[in-house]
C-alpha cells in the first residue's frame, strides 16, 4: 500500500460545514490545509486561530473559482512555505433558491453550473498540470457532490441535481485518464446534511422536513460527510478510484 505523504490538501468551500469539518480532519490528520471562503472572513479566520493553535498549518483564501485565471490565481496563494500539494477537494457548491424548474432564472442556471461544475474542472486541471509537471506518488482529488445526482431533486433543484450529475461523470473519466500517472479522483455523494446550504436556499428547515423520507430517519452531520472525503484522500482507499461513495442514510 503506498503511503499518502503528508503534504498540502486544498479544500474549496472550507469555512463551514461539510468543508470546515474536512479542514479539520485533514488538519488532524498531519496534513497542512489551504482552504477557501468566499465572503465570511471572520468565520475562516477563526477556522484558523483554532487549528493553528492546535499545531497545524492552516492557511485561508478568499477566493470564488469559476475560470481558468480564478483557479491559477488561487494556486499561487497556497503558501509557498507549505508541503506541495498531494491532494485537492472540490466541496464549494451553490443550489439558487428552492422552486420548480419553470422558474428558474438563467442566471442562477449559469451560476449553479459555473460554480459547481466548471470552477471545480478548471481547478482540477490546474492541479493536474502542476502534478504532471513534477510526478509524485500518492495524489489524490475528492469531488463532493449530491445525492440529488441520483435523485433528481424534483421541485426543488434539479438544475443543482444536474449539475452534481456532471461533476459525478467527472469524476469517473478523469479517474480513468489519470490512473497511468499514479493520481486517483473519487467523489463522495452526501445526502441531506445539517449544514447551512438549506437556509441559503430558503428553506433552513429542510433537513428536518425530508428526515421521514430517509431510510436511516435523519439527516446527516458534516462530520459524517468529511470522514468519507478524507478517508478517500488517505492511503486506506489506495485502490479506489472512479468511485462515487454514497453517505447517505440509505438514499
Amino acid at each position: 500500500m503506498q503511503a499518502m505523504p503528508k503534504g498540502t490538501i486544498l479544500v474549496t468551500g472550507g469555512s463551514r460545514g461539510i468543508g470546515a469539518q474536512t479542514v479539520r480532519l485533514a488538519a488532524q490528520a498531519g496534513h497542512a490545509v489551504c482552504f477557501t471562503y468566499q465572503s465570511r472572513a471572520e468565520t475562516a479566520q477563526s477556522l484558523v486561530r483554532e487549528l493553528t493553535q492546535a499545531g497545524a498549518r492552516v492557511h485561508a483564501v478568499q477566493a470564488e473559482v469559476r475560470d481558468g485565471a480564478g483557479a491559477a490565481a488561487l494556486l499561487q496563494q497556497v503558501p509557498s512555505d507549505f508541503p506541495p500539494l498531494v491532494g485537492l477537494v472540490n466541496n464549494v457548491g451553490i443550489t439558487g433558491p428552492l422552486g420548480p424548474f419553470d422558474k428558474l432564472s438563467e442566471a442562477t442556471l449559469r451560476d449553479v453550473f459555473e460554480v459547481n461544475v466548471v470552477g471545480a474542472m478548471l481547478l482540477a486541471q490546474q492541479v493536474l498540470q502542476r502534478w504532471q509537471a513534477a510526478p509524485a506518488p500518492g495524489r489524490s482529488i475528492v469531488n463532493v457532490s449530491s445525492i440529488a445526482a441520483t435523485l433528481g431533486a424534483p421541485g426543488e433543484y434539479v438544475h443543482y441535481a444536474a449539475s452534481k450529475a456532471a461533476l459525478e461523470a467527472f469524476t469517473v473519466g478523469l479517474a480513468k485518464e489519470v490512473a497511468p500517472q499514479g493520481v486517483r479522483v473519487n467523489c463522495v455523494s452526501p445526502g441531506t446534511t445539517l449544514t447551512e446550504i438549506h437556509a441559503t436556499a430558503g428553506e433552513p428547515g429542510r433537513p428536518q422536513r425530508v428526515a421521514a423520507r430517509i431510510p436511516m430517519g435523519r439527516a446527516g452531520e458534516a462530520e459524517e460527510i468529511a470522514q468519507a472525503i478524507v478517508w478517500l484522500l488517505s492511503p486506506q482507499a489506495s485502490y479506489a478510484t472512479g468511485s462515487v461513495l454514497k453517505v447517505a442514510g440509505g438514499l
